[in-house]
């Protein structure tokens, strides 16, 4: 008996570039070797594939972390596949779980409308509009009843859900799961059987849920996706993963010149990885202006030119070019290429410190008192931020400290 032939994977040098793109800065690309098949049968046949990213509405505002995906998906978009923005305005009345030690709280339908308002705008600052499939979950979700959702749990066991990271480690510790949790990560697959996903991609801590989706392809009898993991994005301290709650993040609605200033805040190993994950420059040019940096050239260059790069992607190039010179105009020259390093403890209980006491830990102030006054006369900033309230409290992070036109410190506080 004789078998039809597979047809042969011809890999050219255009599919072996959309294979670099897709692998530059991901943290995994699972099986690689079927998202270069489907690279080759598309190239081959002219279809595009179709390239799903999934992001539940759950705050008003996206920050700079969020769009490392986004980055991702404008890459592989500009080679001329499908893009889907699916916002998940269904799952997010169930809430992911994804690495929460305890169940996280669901929405109200209303506060969801809130949010998925503004999120594919601010998407829209990265993606292309034009070349965007726009979906919401809801569509099949909401439809799928009593009945298609037993169906859909019967194909995926509780064992499997169980090897889940979080979902493990809170059994074992006793804190409770609440049965419609299992539920988020069924769903989120199945938003790529209803529309039939070749990739997928997500953050680190979405594996799992990119997994299931692969599984329950196979189920319907679809091919299964690829699945591309993206690292979560260090924030301002280059330590913690970027957040709103550890105050260590850029915002994409922020004015142009705290975005610029912000990113001139980094450190200058942060920055590299930044490069990386954020800008759109290849990985040619990156290489070379780390090679001119590694030779002799000032890495405040570097870093001048991708706060420009980031402040005109969500403002405008006018927009980066007058925030660079408000920068200038403000601190003569900016952040000082050498300051002092400190790391300074929060103390017992790890509450947050009181701006006047951290200036004077932190040498900046001779006494809190001393501190408040500086404050009163706007000589304060915090990562280029002009302090105006003597209450504020800063928690476990790392920020530079502004006293003056001269007196710096690149503080950590833990």
């Amino acid at each position: 008996m004789t078998h039809p032939k597979t047809p042969e994977i011809i890999v050219t040098d255009r599919v072996k570039e959309a294979l670099a793109v897709t692998l530059r800065g991901c943290e995994e690309l699972i099986p690689q070797n079927d998202w270069l098949k489907k690279l080759a049968r598309s190239q081959a046949s002219g279809t595009p594939l179709r390239i799903k990213l999934g992001l539940d509405p759950t705050a008003p505002d996206i920050h700079i972390g969020h769009t490392v995906v986004l980055n991702k998906m404008r890459q592989l978009q500009d080679l001329g596949h499908t893009v889907i923005f699916l916002i998940g305005d269904f799952t997010t009345l169930i809430g992911d779980p994804s690495g929460r030690n305890t169940t996280r709280p669901a929405l109200t339908r209303e506060q969801i409308e809130v949010n998925a308002q503004t999120y594919y705008r601010q998407a829209s600052m990265v993606l292309d509009p034009s070349k965007t499939e726009i979906r919401y979950n809801s569509e099949w979700g909401d439809t799928l009843g009593s009945r298609g959702m037993i169906e859909l749990a019967a194909k995926y066991t509780v064992a499997r859900m169980m090897e889940r990271n979080d979902f493990h480690d809170r059994f074992h510790a006793g804190t409770p799961i609440s049965v419609h949790e299992f539920l988020y990560p069924l769903m989120q697959g199945y938003d790529s059987v209803v529309l039939k996903s070749d990739l997928e991609l997500g953050g680190t801590d979405q594996k799992f849920n990119l997994l299931v989706g692969r599984h329950l392809q196979a189920e319907y009898g679809q091919e299964p996706q690829c699945i591309l993991t993206m690292p979560l994005l260090e924030g301002l301290d280059g330590i913690e993963k970027m957040s709103k709650s550890k105050n260590n993040y850029i915002g994409i609605s922020e004015d142009a010149n705290t975005m610029f200033a912000k990113v001139l805040s980094i450190s200058d190993v942060l920055m590299w990885r930044w490069y990386t994950l954020l800008s759109f420059k290849s990985e040619a040019d990156i290489a070379a202006l780390k090679a001119e940096v590694a030779a002799g050239r000032n890495p405040k260059d570097a870093k001048v030119a991708l706060a420009k790069e980031i402040t005109a992607r969500f403002h405008s190039a006018a927009a980066a070019e007058a925030a660079e010179q408000d920068f200038i105009n403000r601190s003569k020259g900016g952040i000082p290429d050498e300051i002092a390093e400190l790391a300074l403890s929060l103390g017992e209980g790890g509450g947050p410190l009181g701006i006047a006491a951290l200036l004077k830990m932190a040498g900046l102030a001779a006494s809190s008192g001393e501190g408040n006054r500086l404050i009163d006369g706007g000589g304060v900033r915090v990562n280029s931020n002009v302090v105006s309230d003597k209450g504020l409290k800063l928690a476990a992070g790392t920020y530079v400290l502004q006293v003056g036109k001269r007196k710096f410190a690149r503080v950590t506080l833990a």
